[in-house]
């Protein structure tokens, strides 16, 4: 009876613990978009200067990713050669800037729950770049799901109260660059056997952002910033986002270590809904029922695509498991038959 409650004692406080980091990572998401849309937004906070905010925020990731890898030492540090920084991080950190300048910049234009609905597409983005990067194979069916996902968004854009091409167009390049990154991570990162969990990629990856962004910057916002004399920095404001952005990182890194990354996009699912939810009822957007029907149609679609890459995922753990079986199988077989020849040998002699 103790064993039994002692296991049942166990199976419950990991069941609570991935709740709790499911919940922690929601909250995190859930804060650092509404918090961003706050300073962004000509209505609210009106600082709607996106490449300064991300630059800030790399500035911030990096050097709290530098102080618990090289000083604190809390986080083992990834041993990569120049060559492979260059050729490999480099190329990452730039679409990473151009991911995040874009999607920032959508807020200025878009709403809270338009800007999650246009998201459902990341998975028709990264599998299409996939496809053409040889990463993943043409598959009708899959290709048919992807459809009905775009079919779905369009649905939802064509319901959008407030439109805004340009802004349209802001997101949908972000999601494209983010879709490309992920498949570039795999090519350039995964391939070679790196692997860099949250605090080791934004060691490597901010300061590239950084740099990256800070040639458009002097271009775009910093004459615009020189003019605005009224403007003061809130260390509170930018501090605290700062800190949310850094921290949502980690929640990443504990989520998908502790439970899957299947865990993290269901969790997302259920984020994207209570944003919209969000949107509707305390920044008082407009959500039509053509916007919810559509993203209702583009959400099937995305939890059909999840189930199908669980199912594919389970199928190949099955056959690699068969294969093991196999092998052990076989050699026992020849031990067992070793054995055999060895004993008849003696019994002649």
């Amino acid at each position: 009876m103790g064993k039994g409650g002692s296991l049942s004692e166990g199976v419950v406080k990991k069941i609570l613990l991935s709740y709790s980091y499911v919940a922690i990572w929601i909250f995190l998401s859930f804060t650092v978009i509404v918090y961003n849309k706050y300073i962004l937004d000509k209505k609210m906070y009106n600082w709607p200067f996106p490449i300064s905010l991300t630059m800030i925020h790399m500035s911030f990731c990096a050097t709290l990713a530098f102080l618990l890898i090289k000083v604190f030492k809390v986080v083992e540090p990834v041993s990569m050669s120049r060559e492979v920084f260059l050729s490999s991080v480099v190329p990452i950190g730039a679409l990473y800037s151009l991911s995040l300048w874009l999607s920032n910049s959508a807020y200025i234009y878009l709403s809270v729950s338009f800007i999650q609905m246009l998201k459902a597409l990341m998975p028709v983005a990264v599998y299409s770049i996939g496809v053409l990067f040889k990463k993943e194979g043409f598959k009708t069916d899959t290709m048919v799901n992807m459809l009905s996902i775009s079919f779905g968004v369009a649905i939802a854009a064509y319901g959008e109260a407030r439109f805004d091409t340009w802004g349209v167009i802001l997101q949908l390049g972000a999601v494209a660059f983010e879709a490309t990154r992920l498949v570039m991570i795999q090519i350039l990162l995964t391939s070679k056997g790196i692997t860099l969990n949250p605090i080791t990629s934004l060691y490597y990856v901010a300061p590239c952002c950084f740099v990256f962004l800070l040639v458009p910057w002097i271009f775009v916002e910093l004459p615009v910033l020189r003019e605005t004399s009224s403007f003061h920095f809130d260390f509170f404001v930018f501090g605290t986002n700062s800190l949310c952005a850094f921290a949502l990182n980690l929640a990443v890194f504990l989520l998908v270590g502790k439970t899957s990354a299947l865990t993290m996009n269901v969790a997302g699912v259920v984020k994207d809904w209570l944003l919209i939810a969000f949107s509707w009822s305390v920044i008082k957007d407009t959500v039509t029922p053509i916007n919810l029907f559509g993203y209702g149609l583009a959400f099937l679609g995305v939890a059909y695509y999840n189930h199908s890459k669980l199912q594919a995922l389970k199928a190949k753990e099955a056959q690699k498991k068969s294969t093991q079986a196999d092998e052990e199988a076989g050699r026992l077989l020849e031990e067992r038959e070793g054995e055999g020849i060895g004993k008849k040998s003696e019994s002649q002699g």
